[in-house]
């Protein structure tokens, strides 16, 4: 089997999947950080393709950037100044060639995640 990397973004505060959110993915090489891609949420909160199929999979440490503070200006979230969530950075490891679903649960004021299936 070989490896990737999904997400999926849920609003739940408004209890709806995270629309049009863009999210860059980093990989973590020793002390740099390598941007490899830049993409969005579609209208189910995920992204149109896997974030990194397994023709780019590579074991190491990543880096998943939401950047929350756009999405939630998008939707009409007043901003506080300056705002709690605008940059959710998330590092991670895969030390497996398998399935990596990195799902971010948002709210203005909050954000939890999980290794998902």
């Amino acid at each position: 089997m070989a490896g990737y990397l999904t997400t999926h973004v849920l609003d739940t505060a408004r209890g709806c999947p995270a629309s049009e959110l863009k999210i860059d993915l980093y990989r973590i090489d020793g002390e740099e950080r390598v941007f490899l891609k830049s993409v969005f949420t579609n209208s189910d909160g995920r992204t149109d393709e896997q974030i990194l199929p397994a023709s780019e999979f590579a074991l190491g440490t990543y880096e998943l950037v939401f950047h929350a503070g756009d999405y939630l200006d998008a939707i009409g979230i007043a901003p506080e100044e300056p705002r709690f969530l605008d940059v959710v950075p998330l590092r991670f490891g895969m030390s497996e060639a398998a399935h990596y679903h990195v799902p971010l649960l948002l709210s203005p004021f909050g954000y939890s995640t999980y290794r998902g299936s």
